[in-house]
């Protein structure tokens, strides 16, 4: 039986886009079951940056035997920036990554990012969404830091949940 190629990747195509808007529509349920078992005296915030850690330290495991320095500098700051990027293109989003001035500088940009759709559909503030990508990517570095013995360091510099057309995050080797 012939196989309709533009049928088959539509399908699939829909199928990926519903998969990934579970995945966001998932952990903001989550979130909200932790909040009601928390009780009132604890912030929502408090509990979206624990779950940002949690979530960042896992991945931040599980990228370690991707991570190398066999290209060098700026070379494994690129494999890294572009591991980053990619958290955003498996949920969703388009992100890019562009080299910074210096060797251990990277710039990671994201023109369309679904967590802010997801988190208005659930009433969560916008800051606590930029925050929490922040966090989580902050936690990411840290064993990677150890592991390969490189202090490294990200920063939010602009955030689509703020109003700017983009986020852009820097990923540079701290002095």
């Amino acid at each position: 039986m012939p196989v309709d190629a533009e049928k088959e990747i539509t399908r699939l195509w829909k199928a990926l886009h519903s998969a990934q808007d579970e995945i966001g529509k998932t952990y903001y349920r989550w979130r909200q079951v932790a909040l009601e078992f928390a009780g009132d005296d604890v912030k929502s915030l408090d509990v979206a940056l624990r779950a940002a850690e949690v979530f960042g330290k896992d991945i931040g495991k599980s990228i370690l035997p991707r991570m190398n320095w066999l290209k060098g500098e700026e070379g494994f700051m690129m494999i890294l920036g572009k591991t980053l990027a990619g958290l955003w293109i498996t949920d969703g989003g388009l992100a890019t990554v562009e080299k910074g001035e210096d060797p251990g500088e990277i710039f990671i940009k994201c023109t369309r990012d679904p967590w802010p759709t997801w988190a208005k559909e659930f009433g969560v503030p916008m800051e606590e969404v930029a925050i929490c990508r922040e966090r989580m990517y902050q936690s990411i570095l840290e064993d990677v830091s150890v592991f390969m013995n490189i202090p490294l360091k990200i920063e939010l510099q602009k955030a689509i949940p703020r109003g700017h057309g983009e986020t852009v995050m820097r990923l540079y080797k701290a002095e």
